[in-house]
Order: C-alpha cells, then sequence, then structure tokens
C-alpha cells in the first residue's frame, strides 16, 4: 500500500456520502434514455478543455500546450469497450478521487430519509450535482469504468480510477504521457449498441453538436459534431440563407419561416436565441419536431428536446433553440430547476417572440395576414389568458370591420380612421362575417358612417370578458350603443313615402305585436335607431352581457336566456302598412311572426329556420294578388 498526493493507492476506497444509494438512483430513477451517458462524458470533456484554456491565459507552463484542444470517442464491437479521450485540464490522483469519489454533499443522507417518509412522493431530482455526477451515469451502461488521466502541470504523475460501480473504487498509478483524460467503459452485454459508430454519430449529432471543441469518431478520426452554434454568432455576421438552412436542419420543414428573432443578451441572464415562426401550423408528415416546444441548451449542450417552460403556452407554435451560460442544471440533465433563471428567460423569450410578431406586422403587413390567417386563435387566447404580457399582445389583433370586410385591420389603424367626434372603439358579435353585415345594429352607424369591427371568431366572445378598453377608449357593443353623435338617424329613399302614423295607430300596431307574441318577447317598443329594418331584437335591462350569452353558448352551458325585447321601426313601410290592415286577421298574424322571426334569424337565434318556408309562400300568394 502506498500514496500519492494523501491518496491510498491500489487499495479500495468506499464512496463518500451515501454513494452506493446515490448510484441507484442516477442510474436507475433519474435517466429515462441510457444513451444521454456519452453526453454527459462529452459535456465533462468539454468542460475540462474550457477549464484548461482560462488556465493558459495566465500560465505559460502548462503540459503540451501546443496539444490540439479536442475529444476523441473510440469503440472495439469485438471487446465490447467504448473510450473517450480529451485533451483538456486532466486530473491528478487527489483529483481523481474527490471528484470521481463524492457525487453529493453529505447531506445526501437527510435526503433519502427524507424520500423514504415522503413515500416517494419527494422529487428525487432535487439533488443538484457537483462534478462527476453525469460522470456516474455511464454505470447505466457500463459493467466497469477506468479513468486514465494526468494533469496539466509538467511534473504531475498520471493516475488510474477504476470502479465497478459498487461500493468502493480503486486509485493506482497509470502510464500516460500526454495531458487530458482517457474514460474506457466496458460495456454490458445488452449495451453493445453503444460500440457502433453510426450508433454514436447519431447519439452525438442529437446532443452535442454544438460542443465548442472538435469531436472526432472512429479510427479515420472523422469530426462529427458541427462545432459552431449558429445562436452565439453576432447577428449581423449571419446571412439570411444560412437562417434558412439552420431552420430546415432542425424542422425539416422545407416552407420558409413567416418571421425570426436572434438574440443575445448579457442580463438579467446570459443567453442566446434563435426562433422561428413556422409558416403552418401543422407539422407534415417528415417533420423533425414531433413535439411542441423549443431546444434548450446549456452551454451548447441540449437538456431539452421540446422544453415547455420557456414560453407561454399560446406561442407554443414556436421553433428554435434557446441556450444559456447561467442555467443550473440538476442531477441528472434531463429537466432544470424550477427558478428564477427559468422565470427570468421565459420573460426574455416572450418578450422578444412578441417584438419579432410586432415587428413583422408593421413591416411586413401581408406576411402578417398570413401569419394572422393562421394562428389568430393563439393569440386572442394569449389576450384572454395572459395578464402580464396582456398589453403588449393587443397591437398583435386584426379585425375585419363594416367598412373594410376583407381587409384586416389592427386596433390601432380603427383609432386613426375614426371619427372626431367618437368616443368608444365599436364592435358587432355575430356567427359569420356575411349575416352580421346586414345586422339592423349597424344601420345607426352606417348612417353616422361610424366603422364597427365585425367578431364572429368564438373565441371573439371569450376575449371580450377580459379587451374591455384600448388605450383611452372604451370597447362597446353595438346591440348596446348608438354611434356617438346627437344627430338621429334620418328618413332616407329606402323608407315610406307615406305620412308618419299618429300615435294612436303605431300604440295599436305595438298592441297587437305584443297579443300575438306573448311571452315570446318581454316587451314591444319603438325605436328611432333603425333605418332600414323594419325591427330588431335587443337585450332587456339587467340581462347577462351578449358576450357572456355566447360564451354560455359555446360552452354548452344552461343558463337563463334573456326575453328578448322587440323593438319597431316605426318609419319602415311594413309597420306602417300594418296599422292599416284591420280586415285580413291571417294577413297580419303572418307579417307579425315573420317580422318576429326575421329578427329571430339575424341574431342567429332561429330553432328552425326551415318552418319559415310554409309562411313565405303564403305570404308570397297574397302578394300576388
Amino acid at each position: 500500500m502506498s500514496q500519492d498526493d494523501g491518496v491510498t493507492l491500489n487499495q479500495p476506497i468506499a464512496f463518500k456520502a451515501e454513494t452506493r444509494q446515490l448510484l441507484d438512483i442516477l442510474i436507475h430513477s433519474l435517466y429515462t434514455e441510457r444513451e444521454v451517458f456519452l453526453r454527459e462524458l462529452i459535456s465533462n470533456a468539454s468542460d475540462a478543455l474550457t477549464r484548461l484554456s482560462f488556465e493558459m491565459l495566465t500560465n505559460h507552463g502548462v503540459l503540451d500546450p501546443e496539444l490540439e484542444p479536442a475529444i476523441w470517442i473510440q469503440s472495439d464491437p469485438e471487446k465490447r469497450t467504448l473510450t473517450l479521450r480529451d485533451s483538456g485540464i486532466g486530473m491528478s490522483s487527489a483529483d481523481l478521487a474527490e471528484n470521481l469519489g463524492t457525487i453529493a454533499h453529505s447531506g445526501a443522507r437527510s435526503f433519502l430519509e427524507a424520500a423514504k417518509q415522503a413515500n416517494g412522493d419527494t422529487k428525487l431530482t432535487d439533488i443538484i450535482g457537483q462534478f462527476g455526477v453525469g460522470f456516474y451515469s455511464a454505470f447505466m451502461v457500463a459493467d466497469s469504468i477506468r479513468v486514465v488521466s494526468r494533469s496539466f502541470q509538467k511534473d504531475a504523475q498520471a493516475a488510474a480510477w477504476y470502479s465497478t460501480g459498487n461500493d468502493t473504487f480503486v486509485i493506482e498509478t497509470a502510464e500516460k504521457t500526454e495531458r487530458g483524460t482517457e474514460v474506457i467503459i466496458q460495456l454490458k452485454e445488452d449495451a453493445a449498441e453503444f460500440t457502433q459508430e453510426s450508433r454514436l454519430r447519431e447519439i452525438i449529432k442529437k446532443h452535442s453538436d454544438f460542443i465548442s471543441y472538435p469531436i472526432y469518431l472512429g479510427e479515420k478520426k472523422e469530426r462529427v459534431n458541427q462545432q459552431s452554434a449558429l445562436w452565439r454568432q453576432q447577428p449581423r455576421q449571419v446571412q439570411p440563407q444560412d437562417y434558412l438552412d439552420f431552420y430546415k436542419q432542425i424542422t425539416l420543414d422545407m416552407e420558409p419561416p413567416l418571421a425570426q428573432a436572434h438574440l443575445a443578451v448579457d442580463a438579467p441572464v446570459q443567453m442566446y436565441a434563435l426562433l422561428f415562426v413556422p409558416a403552418s401550423l401543422e407539422r407534415n408528415f417528415f417533420s423533425l419536431r414531433k413535439q411542441e416546444g423549443l431546444k434548450l441548451y446549456a452551454r451548447k449542450v441540449l437538456i431539452q428536446d421540446y422544453c415547455l417552460d420557456l414560453l407561454p403556452e399560446y406561442l407554443r407554435f414556436i421553433q428554435g433553440v434557446v441556450d444559456s451560460e447561467d442555467l443550473q442544471l440538476n442531477v441528472s440533465r434531463e429537466s432544470i430547476q424550477s427558478n428564477r433563471i427559468m422565470a427570468q428567460m421565459k420573460k426574455v423569450v416572450t418578450g422578444k417572440v412578441i417584438d419579432m410578431l410586432k415587428t413583422l406586422g408593421k413591416d411586413k403587413p401581408e406576411e402578417f395576414e398570413k401569419f394572422w390567417k393562421v394562428y389568430s386563435r393563439l393569440i386572442k387566447e394569449g389576450v384572454s389568458s395572459d395578464p402580464e404580457n396582456y398589453e403588449t399582445l393587443l397591437p398583435l389583433l386584426r379585425f375585419h370591420t363594416v367598412n373594410q370586410p376583407q381587409k384586416w385591420i389592427s386596433l390601432d389603424d380603427y383609432l386613426l380612421e375614426m371619427k372626431i367626434d367618437q368616443k368608444k372603439v365599436f364592435y358587432i358579435l355575430g356567427d359569420d362575417d356575411r349575416s352580421v353585415l346586414h345586422s339592423p345594429h349597424l344601420e345607426a352607424f352606417r348612417h353616422e358612417n361610424q366603422d364597427v369591427l365585425i367578431m364572429t371568431d368564438p373565441l371573439d366572445s371569450f376575449m371580450l370578458m377580459r379587451l374591455d378598453k384600448y388605450k383611452d377608449f372604451e370597447l362597446a357593443n353595438v346591440a348596446n350603443e348608438m354611434p356617438d353623435s346627437e344627430e338621429k338617424p334620418k328618413d332616407d329613399a329606402t323608407q315610406s313615402d307615406e305620412p308618419n302614423l299618429e300615435q294612436g295607430e303605431l300604440d295599436a300596431v305595438v298592441a297587437r305585436f305584443k297579443g300575438q307574441l306573448g311571452e315570446r318577447v318581454s316587451e314591444v317598443r319603438t325605436t328611432d335607431r333603425l333605418v332600414e329594418s323594419p325591427a330588431r331584437l335587443v337585450d332587456p335591462d339587467g340581462a347577462l352581457n351578449p358576450e357572456m350569452q355566447r360564451v354560455y353558448r359555446l360552452l354548452n352551458k344552461e343558463f337563463p336566456t334573456p326575453q328578448k325585447v322587440l323593438e319597431l321601426n316605426p318609419q319602415h313601410s311594413i309597420i306602417k302598412h300594418l296599422a292599416h290592415i284591420r280586415e285580413d286577421a291571417a294577413l297580419n298574424e303572418m307579417i307579425i311572426e315573420q317580422v318576429y322571426e326575421n329578427a329571430l334569424l339575424i341574431e342567429g337565434l332561429h330553432p328552425d329556420p326551415a318552418s319559415m318556408i310554409e309562411r313565405i309562400q303564403k305570404l308570397m300568394e297574397k302578394a300576388l294578388g
């Protein structure tokens, strides 16, 4: 038995701090795919190379200063071994004992006891690892592991570490002339796939493609990784074709994205991102991205292929990568801590996506129109559900209007085109654009030439539960409002040339409507808000607002349907003629029913429109003599 740097050589050394139990957790509980062990070893090798580069900034007496900073991976299918070598900072025997003999702080015992008391409910991933934790994931595939290393210090002696993953490890002297570390894994029988170069190449491309140092594979030393992470380059140095090629590489989507954003920030968190808006919400058959979520990297090492924690759910369609220097990893690297850094990253990425969409709407309105046709419901979902970003999302909204039914306009566009005396933003709810354009609620607004937003998407009603004001202007439903003008609608050429009815005649017509319709309406009254239509239906005072009624109907929820108020236009020829039809009671009744059911139909409330056919035929027969 001998000692080197205070380390006992050639004798079994017990692992520290309940390491055996923690090894069981690492091997059997945390990792969902065995292939991640290679990612962990490459990441450790990259860390060793980075530490060496910092050392060489101030220390010119490093061993093998001309040695290429790189990672080499080689397998032997016959012997079933896998070897990973780096030219990094290396380790002494003491370093090996410390780094590979200690998996966690001595508080691990308390954690294990707490996990038992919680009956397994405690998250095992709450243990935060030190250097060497990822290294032990290799025991998922290894019968034994031997690590041979030589430190960067010129007078350092090479040393080796060996373990079968049981309770002990051994430190011994070794022969190694070059600086760096070599990890030799004796693979288990069921892990022979990791000797196949094609399989190793696949894993490297998936998890470690953007490691800063070259990764060479096999005897021919073929460089496998791309090495250059496009998102970490300065945006001014990247060509448009480079962005397009990268997007196609990560998605296999041959249709160019509608927009892209390249982000590099130092505060409040150091991070990089490259984000894209796909042209379609539906993934094509060959798409590489089978789920929602961004690719999340930490220092260019892939941590999550589908991270859902970086954007709110309504922006789940965004594709791309996010990479951070500050991200703290938990023990498996397969999930990240829920901490303030992730919250800061989410805030930054979300803000960048919204800014990207605003820029698209301002600079490329035709492209934004394509975006809106595909993603409008998701943006409306955000307005309804995200109070933190509510104000910033509103400029993204687009609407057809009564005056411009074929054009998409923003709320700001609407404000610019408002009449000087207009004090509100008016909108109309309905089932489809064509039907609402014939709504009697619009007649007074057309008369005043005040434009009205058309809201016929089912999500509009949900959105309006939150969206009640834009800037200094209240949003108002035309069914409950008059135009912002003191001038009343005037008669026009569509109205009857007959003299106005006397008040007694008008009262008689109203009474006939009340008598015939009975409890189907709560009230019948006249109105001066109609110009071309004989009647309309409105809600009585105190009724549930139209937006909430629509939400209940869309959710198939029962609610007390308010009896509508029927408002009659005393200037309309039908109403005037009704005052003079006294002898033909049947005709009188048919006209009243048809006026009422026409009003139901235009509101989308008629339960059986086909039932009107027989009555309409009889009215035509009467008209023909």
